[in-house]
């Protein structure tokens, strides 16, 4: 079997902000068929990581070669990066109150030239992606109509709609209740398993440890490791990176997490 094609790769990657240093000497690739989840506590970085994978503003300084598909940023423009990569940040505002469907079709602009329309294929691929994220019977709600939860979901809808290769979603779990966060989870395992790479920062170590195929652990101290998932979540390492001890349990058959 041939191995999949690196999207994102960091080498020896410093990332500060004032006098603190967030990752220190980081290796990390990130290759088609992958679901990286992103943990660590609260002001580690991952946000910042996030923006640096997604060649988009971020606060500090960045050192290190970065490479998306093995080119440099300066190798690459912005339309030809948004074919390659979609980034949903924490926090979106909505300026005015353009419909669902609207919304999730300015996902499909990198495909359109600079004075084409929508196609009636466009409306299709939209409308698909809100049906795949539990949103099909709100095409034509505002935007500024719903809650945090189901407008955090029409945003991840736009992204699908991009079709990039490469998935970057910061807290995409935040606002969302237990049922759909499981199903967002999976949603993220199915675009991996197609071929796609995803990288989302994660609060939840359990669903990270269920879901993700590999894991990206910040300590906040500059440390990071990065590898398969079984290999990177123990409870020792876990415990180390969070300052907290968490011990782990048998839930339902699979490897959990708890604080102790």
């Amino acid at each position: 079997m041939t191995a999949e094609a690196s999207l994102f790769s960091a080498r020896g990657l410093r990332l500060a902000v004032g006098a603190r240093t967030l990752v220190e000497a980081l290796d990390w690739e990130v290759r088609a068929g992958e679901f990286w989840c992103v943990l660590g506590p609260n002001g580690a970085g991952k946000t910042t990581l996030l923006k640096r994978a997604a060649a988009v503003s971020a606060p500090g300084t960045c050192q290190g070669a970065l490479a998306w598909q093995g080119r440099e940023r300066s190798a690459w423009t912005r339309d030809a990066l948004a074919l390659l990569r979609a980034y949903l940040p924490q926090h979106s505002a909505d300026a005015f109150d353009a419909s669902v469907l609207e919304t999730v079709l300015l996902g499909r602009h990198p495909h359109l030239g600079r004075w084409q329309w929508e196609s009636r294929n466009d409306g299709a691929l939209a409308l698909n992606a809100l049906a795949q994220v539990d949103m099909a019977g709100h095409a034509r709600r505002g935007v500024r109509s719903l809650s945090a939860g189901e407008r955090q979901r029409v945003a991840i809808a736009a992204l699908l709609a991009q079709e990039p290769r490469l998935y970057l979603f910061d807290e995409p779990l935040s606002h969302q209740d237990l049922p759909h966060q499981a199903a967002l989870a999976h949603l993220f395992a199915r675009l991996a398993a197609d071929r796609h790479a995803v990288i989302a920062a994660l609060h939840d170590i359990n669903i990270a440890a269920r879901h993700a195929s590999h894991a990206l652990l910040l300590d906040g101290r500059g440390g990071a490791c990065a590898g398969p998932v079984d290999a990177i979540l123990n409870a020792d390492r876990l415990s180390k990176a969070f300052g907290a001890e968490l011990a782990q349990v048998d839930l339902a058959g699979r490897r959990g997490f708890i604080a102790v």
